[in-house]
Formats: C-alpha cells, sequence, structure tokens
C-alpha cells in the first residue's frame, strides 16, 4: 500500500496523505470507541462560552479501551509506518482522540510533537485517521513542509494558546501565520489518513461546519529511538521506571510490527 513516491514524500516534506488505506468498516468501529473515550475539554481551557461547541481531546486511551488498542496495534497502521520511517521495528508511543464539535471556533495552534515526547529519534511520526470528512471549514490539518529539517525542538503549548509551558526547553514556536511559509493542507475522507513528522509543525483551524470532525491520532516510533525525559513536558505514568537512554518496548511502548513478522 505504500509507494516509494509516498516514502520520498514524507522525508522530504515532513507530511505525506494517504488515500484509502483504512476500511470503512474499520473507522466506522472506531465512532463509539471515541465517543467513550474519556477527554478534557480544551474550549474550556480557551476560556470559550458555554454551550458553544467543543474541542475535546485526550491521550493513551489505549491503554483502558481494547477497541482503541486494536486500532494502534492491529490494524493496518503500524505496517504503513514501518514503510514509511524504514525501520525495522515500530514501537507504539501512543494515542489520542481529538473531537471539534460544530462551532468549535478554537483553533488548534502551531505546534511540534516532539516537544510534548519524552523520546528522542529521527524516526517518530504521528498519523492522523479521521472519522468524519475533513476540510479547512471542519478543521483540517496544516503543516509547514519542510519544517522536519529546521532541526529545532520547539516547546510545547497547550494546543489552544501560544504560550509555551513552564519550564520546557527549546526555542518558541515561531509566528507562522505572520511568516512567509510553505503551508499545505489535505482534505481528507474516512479511510485516508495523514501521517507526519514529529518535528513537523502543524496547526488545525477551528471547526465552521454543522457534522462534528473527530480523529484519532496514533504516535510511532522506529529502530533509532530512545527514552528522552523533557523538563516541563507532560509525564506520563507508564514511562515511571525507564531511565534516559532506555530502548523501547515492553509496556509502556509495545512493539507493533517487526519486518517479516507474521
Amino acid at each position: 500500500m505504500i509507494a516509494a513516491s509516498d516514502v520520498d514524500a514524507f522525508w522530504r516534506d515532513g507530511v505525506v496523505c494517504l488515500r484509502g488505506v483504512l476500511s470503512p468498516g474499520l473507522v466506522r468501529a472506531m465512532e463509539a470507541p471515541v465517543a467513550a473515550a474519556h477527554s478534557a475539554d480544551l474550549s474550556e481551557l480557551a476560556g470559550a462560552p458555554r454551550g458553544r461547541g467543543r474541542f475535546v481531546a485526550g491521550v493513551d486511551h489505549w491503554l483502558e479501551q481494547p477497541e482503541l488498542r486494536a486500532f494502534a496495534v492491529d490494524s493496518p497502521l503500524p505496517a504503513l509506518v514501518g514503510a514509511l520511517l524504514r525501520t525495522s521495528d515500530v514501537f507504539l508511543y501512543e494515542d489520542s482522540v481529538l473531537v471539534k464539535e460544530p462551532g468549535a471556533a478554537e483553533r488548534t495552534m502551531w505546534h511540534q510533537d516532539l516537544g510534548y515526547f519524552h523520546v528522542d529519534g529521527t524516526q517518530v511520526c504521528t498519523t492522523w485517521c479521521p472519522l468524519d470528512p475533513a476540510t479547512a471549514d471542519s478543521g483540517a490539518m496544516q503543516f509547514v513542509r519542510g519544517s522536519h529539517r529546521w532541526d529545532a525542538t520547539y516547546r510545547p503549548n497547550l494546543f489552544v494558546t501560544t504560550e509555551s509551558l513552564p519550564g520546557t526547553d527549546g526555542d518558541d514556536v515561531p509566528d507562522i501565520d505572520g511568516g512567509d511559509f510553505d503551508v499545505i493542507t489535505f482534505d481528507l475522507e474516512p479511510g485516508d489518513i495523514t501521517v507526519h513528522h514529529a518535528r513537523t509543525l502543524h496547526a488545525a483551524g477551528g471547526n465552521h461546519t454543522t457534522h462534528t470532525r473527530r480523529a484519532i491520532s496514533v504516535r510511532y516510533c522506529g529502530d533509532d529511538v530512545r527514552i528522552r525525559f523533557r523538563p516541563g513536558a507532560p509525564a506520563k505514568p507508564t514511562q515511571a521506571g525507564l531511565r534516559e537512554g532506555d530502548a523501547l518496548g515492553g509496556a509502556a511502548h509495545p512493539l507493533v510490527f517487526r519486518h517479516g513478522m507474521s
């Protein structure tokens, strides 16, 4: 399902769009688990008025919800990622559920995933899998083409604000909207996905349509990735007991694909 041109695009642009790689049945089966997922109301964090559509998000649902674990582990995603990352082994880092209800005006601010992750390496990526049509009006993702090659790690924010988290290392995210950057986006249908490098700067608009924009995002790592604890980044209880420089694997970040493994 992966062409050489897709792999080249991922490493050249920092993001690639893969069309129709998830079956309609698999996508529909995720609707109930996404609805049941415990998520934080980021609209409230942004100070949105009550009664307006919400932007809710949460992470690590795979630890408690078997359906979301199966999506991250047993779906086509790990094999696709293995090909794109040019890695023999693929490890699960985390999953996330992201829901923007109709009228959720909050924008997902420009950010870089790596600053939130307690790992380091070149083979780290995020898959973004919509359950509904995603367009510019409903909050499709935007990416700064080539930003994964800027050799910078940016400080994380709270997604709905540009303010960097206190105590974090790195540079503040540059003013993408006010600069001259090569920003690209993709209109997606259920079954399509994007995969972006963990260093790629990305954002998303609010949902100005009458339908909900639901997505599952799963983050994976490859062979060269090691544990690196980043000051101020959100802690993961599953990483307690891990040490700086540890390889991934085990219960915290299980092996989900190995080249040649049946």
